[in-house]
């Protein structure tokens, strides 16, 4: 088998290869770009479940980020075991071709227990007084303090959170240079994240603008990464593929979609401490809001019309989809909700539920993927209300060291301050997700299905002959 890498670049659209991308220009024109069409929703856990198994979410389960998990009568959001994924993936289907292949996953999602021979993706420790340590969970796992003691510790509150930068991407990317000098797998899965971050913040507007500053910064920084990632592999004579999952689109417009379903008498909270807490179990009716998509979950089938009503009825809500149209988009799979919400272009949905920010979670101020029922792109961002923010995390941080409980509470609660957002079917070819190769003779088309990229990574590594 042909050795083959694929270094995916999140966010990274036809649009965005300028100026700012010289690494990455260069290299696109020796070879060819093709847009993908993407699968709906176009969100991280999707689109990549979606590449790793040539198949649609209808089939391989993974219907978004998180949903609700309604034995539990719970809502999960960023889970890790591969065993959730329900299709057999890339690796297997290599595997079977060729039994020496070997594969290395580096940060794709749902990377814990599954078949590949080498994986690392970001794992926290969570002691019992409340602090957060940032780890890494790895296969096999005495890679794990052999990385960390050679790379320094993964830089975990770089790689989400209002203190995210290139830090994170370039480990992740030393990471797999590490895994290649070590075992030389035969097809290494490498995720790059760092543009996805920028451009939800400040929108994907035109880097050269001065307002958008801080995307020309981050466009050159990935690039550098990538430029020197395809030096590196193409090398060691292996063939890179550079991909991404989807494109931003700029939005102005938040959904607070669960306030209108509490407002309406279909969602209810249960209160602890005087805070509120969303009981998904109790609720007639309640939303998973997954950047541009919401899983709309209703538990009493009989309110499904007046809940249909009431979603079509809600201003920046494109369409909703049922039982009946579901199956068009791929969507019919028991994860999903009893409706699905889709935004306009410049909407997205927020997971907030609370009618009175006295009343919201103590969570809701602070970066916990995990806690929060919904995707929560405002993490991004440090709360403009507080004086001397690095003061005041200082302070935190202080009470950490010494071992106290502390509470990181200096996120906002101002969704109006996102201006970039995905999930819903981009507007044009330049927005979308692109695959670039130089391996021109393994392409048929200028465009092609997210359900491809499975097939064409075989064709890479059965590739033989090279451009």
């Amino acid at each position: 088998m042909k050795k083959t890498v694929v270094l995916n670049v999140v966010g990274l659209t036809p649009s965005l290869i300028g100026e700012h991308t010289p690494a990455l220009s260069r290299w696109a024109s020796r070879g060819q770009v093709v847009s993908v069409e993407p699968v709906l929703p176009a969100v991280t856990c999707s689109v990549q479940a979606t590449y790793l198994t040539g198949q649609y979410p209808e089939k391989h389960g993974i219907v978004g980020n998180g949903w609700y998990f309604r034995d539990e009568c719970e809502v999960k959001f960023w889970r890790q075991s591969n065993q959730l994924v329900q299709a057999p993936k890339v690796w297997d289907m290599a595997k079977a071709l060729n039994e020496n292949f070997t594969c290395a996953n580096l940060f794709w999602w749902y990377n814990m227990y599954s078949s590949v021979d080498y994986a690392v993706t970001p794992r926290p420790m969570y002691p019992a007084d409340g602090r957060k340590i940032p780890d890494i969970y790895t296969q096999p796992g005495e890679m794990r303090s052999r990385l960390q003691e050679e790379l320094g510790q993964f830089p975990l509150f770089n790689f989400w959170g209002p203190n995210t930068s290139i830090l994170s991407t370039q480990w992740i990317a030393d990471s797999a240079k590490w895994v290649e000098e070590h075992h030389n797998p035969t097809l290494t899965l490498v995720y790059l994240p760092h543009l996805d971050y920028c451009l939800q913040k400040f929108g994907p507007i035109s880097p050269t603008s001065l307002e958008n500053e801080p995307v020309a910064k981050d466009l050159q920084q990935i690039d550098a990464v990538c430029g020197d990632l395809i030096e590196y592999y193409e090398n060691r004579d292996a063939q890179v593929i550079v991909l991404s999952e989807y494109g931003i689109t700029p939005v102005s417009q938040p959904i607070h979609i669960n306030r209108i379903l509490r407002e309406n008498g279909l969602l209810a909270v249960r209160e602890e401490l005087g805070r509120e807490l969303l009981d998904a179990g109790a609720s007639q009716a309640f939303a998973v809001a997954d950047h541009q998509i919401a899983h709309v979950y209703v538990n009493d089938p009989f309110y499904i019309p007046k809940v249909r009503s009431l979603l079509e009825s809600i201003d920046g809500i494109s369409h909703v989809l049922d039982e009946s149209t579901k199956s068009a988009y791929h969507l019919d799979h028991p994860r999903s909700g009893e409706l699905i919400a889709i935004a306009q272009p410049n909407a997205w949905f927020t997971y907030y539920y609370w009618l009175n920010d006295n009343l919201a979670p103590d969570f809701a101020k602070t970066v916990d993927i995990h806690r929060k029922p919904g995707y929560d792109p405002v993490e991004l961002f440090l709360d403009p209300k507080i004086k001397l923010p690095k003061v005041k995390i200082g302070l935190k941080l202080l009470k950490k060291q010494l071992g106290f409980r502390y509470l990181m509470d200096v996120i906002p609660l101002d969704a109006s301050l996102v201006r970039g957002s995905h999930g819903c079917i981009p507007p044009s070819i330049m927005e979308a997700p692109l695959f670039i190769t130089q391996e021109t003779n393994l392409l048929e088309s200028s465009s092609i299905k997210a359900v491809d990229v499975c097939q064409l990574i075989l064709r890479h590594l059965m590739n033989t002959s090279s451009n």
